[in-house]
This record gives C-alpha cells, sequence and structure tokens, in this order.
C-alpha cells in the first residue's frame, strides 16, 4: 500500500516537474521587450517555479484545514479557525517580512517564510496527533508567516522589471500557481487518509514542500535595495500614502478582490461534504477554483496594458458578483465548480490588477514601507472575512444550504464598496 501510494506520487511530482520546467522555458524565451529585461525574465522564472512548488501549499491547507478545524474543534462554529490564524499570522508578519526584505533583500525574507511554512506544518501535524485544537492553532499561525511572505512574490516580480514588462512580470508570476492549483489537491488526495489520523499525511507533505522549494531562492537575483543617505528623500509617510487616491482605492479593490475570495473558499469544502457529497468532490472544486485563479494570469497582464487597470479591476469584480449569483441559484455540484471558477477569475483580475496599480503608485523608497502596509491591510481584511467564513456557515441557519446562503450574501456590501471607490477614482479629474 505504501508503495503504491509512493509511486502515485513520484508520478504527480514528475507531471509537476514539467509543468514547472515548461512555464519556466516559456518565461526564459519570451519576446523581448523594449528595455533590456533579461534579469526580470530570470527572477520571473524562478519566482514562477516558486509559485507552482511552494504555492502547492495553499490550497492544501485549504482544503483539509477546515475539515481538520472541525474534527478538533468542540464548537463548530470554530471550524475555521485555523485557516483565520493562518491569514492573521500573515497579516501580522507582513510589516516585519517587508522590513527583512528592505533590509537584507528578497531572498532573505522568503527563506524566512519557506522555513516558518515547514515549522508550521511540523507544529499542525503534531496537534493532530496530540488531538490538541490549541497545537493545532498554533501551527496555523505559524503557517500565516509563510503565507506573508508568499505574497510578496508579485512585488519581487517587478523590481527589476521595465515600466512595460511589470505588469506581465507580476501576471506571469500569478500563473505560476496554476502548477499549484494541480498538484496541491492531488498530494491532499494520496495523504489525507495516508495515517490512521486523518489530514495527519497531509501536513506531514507540507513540510517537505517547503524544504524542497527553498531551495529555489538560491537563484534569485534581485539587488538589496542600497542604504538610502542621511540626506536622502525618506519618502511619503504611511498617513500620506494612504491619503493618495490612487493608493486608496488600490488598497481596497485588493483588500475586497483578496477577502471575498477566502470568504467563499474557506466555507466551500464544508459546503460541498454538507451537502452530501465526498472530500474528493471538495477537493476537485477547489482544483477548479485555484486553477481558474491563476489561469488568467497568462493574459491579464497584457490585458492590463491594452484596456487599462481600472477596467480590468473592474470587470474583476463584476465577476465575483456573478460568482455570487451562481452559488445562491442551488447547491448541486455544478453550481459549486461553475460559482468556485468564476471567484477565482474575478479574484486574478482584481487583485493583479490592485496589485498593478499600487506598484505604479510608489516610489523605491516607499517599497517597504507601502508594501508592508499593504499586505496589512489587505490580509486584515481577509483575517475578518475567513472569521466571519466559519460563523456564517456553521452558525447561521439550521443546514449547510442556509449557511452557504448566508457566506455568499455577505459579498454584496463589500462588492459595493469596492465599486464604489473605483468608480469615485475614474471620475476624479486626472489633474487632481
Amino acid at each position: 500500500m505504501i508503495d503504491c501510494t509512493l509511486g502515485r506520487f513520484a508520478a504527480d511530482a514528475t507531471r509537476l516537474c514539467t509543468i514547472v520546467f515548461a512555464i519556466t522555458h516559456v518565461l526564459m524565451t519570451m519576446t523581448a521587450t523594449p528595455s533590456d529585461n533579461s534579469q526580470a525574465k530570470r527572477n520571473v522564472a524562478v519566482l514562477v517555479a516558486a509559485q507552482a512548488l511552494l504555492g502547492a501549499q495553499m490550497p492544501m491547507i485549504f482544503i483539509v484545514g477546515g475539515l481538520a478545524g472541525q474534527s478538533l474543534a468542540t464548537n463548530p462554529c470554530l471550524a475555521t479557525l485555523p485557516i483565520s490564524l493562518i491569514v492573521l499570522g500573515s497579516m501580522l508578519a507582513a510589516t516585519p517580512i517587508s522590513a527583512i526584505m528592505q533590509r537584507w533583500g528578497r531572498r532573505a525574507g522568503f527563506l524566512v517564510g519557506a522555513t516558518a511554512g515547514a515549522c508550521g506544518g511540523l507544529v499542525g501535524a503534531y496537534g493532530l496527533f496530540l488531538g490538541s485544537f490549541p497545537v493545532f492553532l498554533a501551527g496555523s499561525l505559524l503557517t500565516g508567516i509563510y503565507m506573508s511572505a508568499h505574497g510578496f512574490y508579485r512585488f519581487a516580480a517587478a523590481d527589476t522589471a521595465s515600466d512595460d514588462f511589470r505588469p506581465k512580470a507580476i501576471s506571469y508570476v500569478m500563473a505560476g500557481g496554476l502548477a499549484a492549483a494541480i498538484i496541491g489537491p492531488q498530494i491532499v488526495k494520496l495523504t489525507s487518509t495516508a495515517y490512521v489520523i486523518p489530514f495527519l499525511g497531509t501536513y506531514i507533505a507540507v513540510i517537505a514542500v517547503n524544504v524542497i522549494g527553498s531551495a529555489l531562492f538560491f537563484f534569485l537575483d534581485i539587488p538589496t535595495p542600497p542604504k538610502p543617505a542621511a540626506d536622502a528623500p525618506k519618502g511619503r509617510s504611511r498617513i500620506e500614502l494612504l491619503k493618495t487616491p490612487r493608493i486608496a482605492v488600490a488598497i481596497i479593490c485588493a483588500m475586497v478582490s483578496y477577502a471575498l475570495m477566502n470568504l467563499v473558499m474557506t466555507s466551500t469544502p464544508l459546503a460541498v461534504v454538507g451537502c452530501g457529497f465526498s472530500a474528493n468532490d471538495a477537493a476537485d472544486v477547489v482544483t477548479s477554483h485555484v486553477l481558474a485563479m491563476y489561469i488568467p494570469s497568462f493574459f491579464t497582464g497584457q490585458l492590463i496594458a491594452r484596456f487599462g487597470v481600472e477596467r480590468i479591476v473592474a470587470l474583476g469584480l463584476l465577476i465575483l458578483a456573478a460568482a455570487g449569483v451562481v452559488a445562491l441559484q442551488g447547491v448541486e455540484l455544478g453550481n459549486f465548480f461553475v460559482a468556485l471558477i468564476l471567484l477565482g477569475i474575478g479574484w486574478n483580475f482584481g487583485f493583479i490588477g490592485a496589485t498593478t496599480m499600487l506598484a505604479e503608485s510608489h516610489d523605491v523608497s516607499e517599497r517597504g514601507r507601502m508594501q508592508g502596509l499593504n499586505d496589512l491591510l489587505v490580509f486584515g481584511g481577509v483575517t475578518f472575512a475567513s472569521l466571519a467564513s466559519g460563523g456564517l456557515m456553521n452558525c447561521s441557519g439550521g443546514s449547510p444550504i442556509e449557511g452557504w446562503t448566508a457566506v455568499n450574501v455577505a459579498m454584496v456590501p463589500l462588492l459595493t464598496m469596492a465599486g464604489a471607490a473605483l468608480l469615485w477614482l475614474t471620475m476624479r479629474p486626472r489633474t487632481a
């Protein structure tokens, strides 16, 4: 039995490597842009591979985190608390990780993240072994440091890119999640029942993913930002940055796009299983969702360059709204698939568009301050959404159907806020 499982895992690992190398080859042979982007393309290729390998942890955790939490928690309303603590850890780590990268470089920050991811998997596995919900939650909080560092891949892609290549670089790195969307759920299928204790094997696999994936960062070639001279411009303060209309709207749209994606995706495995389908069905739905999150990244950058970032962000918000409408039409397996696919596409356009908008709105001297502040606010919103997800799903009605309805109705006020902010920005005079 063990030999069979290892054989299947090896086959999946081989397919993953094939996908990663194919994506990397495409990126390394992209047609030249007007500026010399050879260094940027190399970094993009490394970050794509990191997104593919290390990024596999995210769908793994989102598939099993809520189910494992539900098996350990005494109160069903706390089932998604492990995922909430991952996001909370990411929010708390955003500013320190950004400061580490500003002082010692991207590589140092990414290695810290991978180390924390392995430690989080180890503590989470130990919590499952003990049957201890508090220990399991401690592992989730550590995993949040990994998630925070993982979020900086998109900013690192822009560091050495020219202005015309920057949106494409961000988009291509996000596309690396395509391989993660395939391999992560497959690892869950192979490992979730590998031991007597459910999901213990999955958390052990998380350790291996981080240890292996961390080696990629030694190929990264992003210069450490020079220390500013005493008389160098300090850039805008955090308050001044937040008062900049374009930055404020970019943060709002990124926050709403990510929070709504997390709100719905966190509840999806609970809803799918609660409506009578299997855990493997839930894994397949999450796979389709994560694929939809990253496949559009191959052309999102080109769409932004052609139609403008504001229009792409607006389109993303509209697609997120469509996902909620489809989810409210019923709880057949097809409804879950279509709703989660739309949710992934909407997140892609909204989040990548908002990231591009933000990257264009601050100077190098403000990079560490701005990016740390952005992720603090974005993951603060995502933390609230993931906490709300479990309460809405398990404690807002008498059945999984009522809980699923409450989750999707909760999207309305946030979409309204982001849409209004984007409309306000586009209506402002360009000279303002």
